[in-house]
């Protein structure tokens, strides 16, 4: 063997051998620089790039490789370190590029929609950029680091050796706390959302935090709501008015639609300058412009909307532990149906009959893309046609403009606007690529909401009739780098809270048009929809609030 040869061979196994301490202080500088692009974009973007502030702009890497190093110097043992390196490497590289590429993080709420997302959603994101993401940011250094001898240290030392580490960096970190003190205050305080971006202890946190919450707020039972509901007009097992000398009035078919990631700024209904509800605008509905949703995701919206506890009371466990509007209704008397072509209910539909639309042997409105919304009118009559005497609740879930491929959400006969973007990869197109395609489906959706109505005046003769359409939760197209939805509703942009909302109702529902006009432009949100239903269906129950019903004086 050369020298030459030797050199290189005595190299590698130098760089193949090392202690706990020196793997750990590897793997931090790697997170630092490798993972942490959006983070540090987002602190360039707050603070300038100058002599004033180089210091302690500098002070930051430096920052969190110390926190980082901190961190898996006080959970990393010899038994550990490995297994804890290499998944934290390939989670920290996918987290990496949702946040490099659509400029979110990895909260609790976020979390909780990736672990409701179905399988179908999940691969809709999978692309080139990620798996490179994947493949040079996690696979290849948790390859290297599964290759790493450790080199034995006797335990005394070793445990002296981390207690000085974690004194070192409690020191360090004390410093360069205390020496900008005054820009950390203003960084903690004035610029929180900064450090969400931190790649991997945001995410960590946030796991923990989840896992808390999950574990401590375990659902034993479920707490029964609105069991007092009775139809006020209508009995539908005597078929009789409940109060005397009211005629019978006809039964009442209301189909509520949930949309998805749909913006209320556009739809030219509420004035966007655009024209996507060309078949709406020939329909008399009521488009209601300043509407705000309950979350930022589905899995928050959705329980929020259908339960009554309202945005400030609502929290995950409260939802999951209590009956919602379709148990007020089921109570009632009222035939709920939930048809879904979206990922799932998210557990408000578990108590009446649920089906799903998601694939061609339930849809027949499927092409080689996916399966379309409007497949869920689907076999509806025939439902309606074996109840036409009682009172039925019909909730249609879309995939609406689920992004980010927000050009496999429509048909190719409603691609109106032109060009658009045509990859999930949304740093590669321009807005405008993005705006169209996002606009096209917003179209289509129109398309959906005039064949429920078209269904709807079909049963008039039955039927008081009625459609109600709420969106979720917005969606951002790129303003200010972010785009999707899921950025905590304290701070996320109107974009993300502000939904669209359309009433359609029957010749012969009785509501006075022209005062409900008059309300289009009033402030509701989602905490409304609970009792607006119920004032819809004619529902008397100790758990309805006239004041948060929108039709209250109609």
């Amino acid at each position: 063997m050369s020298r030459k040869e030797d050199y290189r061979l005595l190299n590698f196994k130098i760089f193949n051998r090392l202690t706990i301490p020196q793997l750990v202080a590897g793997g931090s500088v790697f997170f630092v620089i490798c993972d942490n692009f959006a983070f540090f974009r987002n602190v360039v973007h707050t603070y300038p790039v100058s002599l004033d502030y180089l210091a302690q702009l500098s002070s930051i890497p430096v920052l969190l490789f110390i926190v980082i190093m901190l961190i898996l110097n006080i959970v990393c043992s010899r038994y550990t370190i490995k297994p804890i390196l290499i998944i934290l490497l390939l989670i920290s590289s996918l987290a990496a590029y949702f946040m490099d590429t659509y400029n979110i993080f990895i909260g609790t709420h976020m979390l909780q929609n990736i672990l409701e997302t179905n399988a179908d959603e999940s691969l809709e994101l999978l692309s080139p950029k990620l798996l490179f993401y994947f493949f040079f940011l996690g696979a290849l250094p948790a390859y290297f680091v599964s290759k790493v001898e450790l080199i034995r240290q006797p335990i005394k030392k070793a445990i002296m050796l981390k207690i000085k580490i974690v004194g070192i960096s409690l020191l360090c970190m004390a410093v360069i706390l205390f020496a900008f003190s005054r820009f950390y205050t203003s960084f903690f305080r004035e610029h929180t959302p900064i450090r969400y971006y931190t790649n991997p202890t945001y995410y960590i946190y946030s796991a923990g935090k989840y896992i808390h919450e999950s574990l401590t707020e375990q659902i034993t039972t479920i707490t029964p709501l609105g069991r007092d509901a009775v139809n006020a007009n209508y009995n539908p097992i005597t078929n009789t008015a409940l109060i005397t000398n009211i005629p019978l009035a006809k039964p009442e078919l209301i189909i509520l639609v949930v949309g998805e990631a749909a913006r209320a700024d556009h739809f030219s209904l509420n004035g966007y300058h655009r024209e996507t509800n060309p078949l709406l605008k020939q329909t008399d509905v009521f488009s209601f412009s300043n509407v705000s949703s309950c979350g930022t995701t589905t899995a928050i919206s959705v329980p929020c909307m259908f339960s009554n506890l309202g945005r400030d009371g609502y929290t995950d466990k409260k939802a999951k532990s209590s009956e919602n509007l379709l148990d007020v209704l089921s109570y009632a008397g009222v035939n709920v149906l939930w048809r879904d072509n979206n990922s799932d209910s998210k557990g408000v539909a578990l108590r009446v009959d649920y089906e799903e639309f998601k694939e061609p042997e339930t849809n027949p409105e499927c092409d080689e893309i996916e399966c379309r919304d409007v497949g869920m009118l689907n076999g509806l009559q025939r439902y309606i046609d074996a109840r036409k005497k009682e009172d039925i609740l019909i909730v249609l879930h879309q995939m609406g403009n689920h992004g980010p491929a927000y050009y496999k959400r429509y048909p190719k006969s409603f691609e109106k606007f032109i060009p658009v973007c045509r990859t999930n990869e949304l740093g590669d197109c321009t807005q405008d690529e993005i705006v169209n395609a996002y606009d096209n489906a917003i179209l289509y959706t129109d398309y959906f909401l005039s064949k429920v109505i078209e269904l709807l005046k079909h049963n008039s003769e039955q039927f008081q009739t009625g459609m109600v359409y709420f969106g979720d939760h917005g969606e951002s197209l790129g303003e200010n780098g972010i785009y999707l939805h899921g950025v905590p509703y304290a701070i996320a942009p109107k974009a993300q809270t502000h939904i669209p909302a359309i009433f359609w109702f029957g010749e012969n529902f009785k509501v006075d048009r022209e005062k409900l006009k008059q309300q289009i432009d009033n402030n509701y949100s989602q905490d409304n929809l609970f009792h607006t239903i119920l004032g819809i269906m004619g529902i008397k129950t100790a758990v309805y609030n006239r004041e948060l019903d929108i039709l209250n004086e109609y």
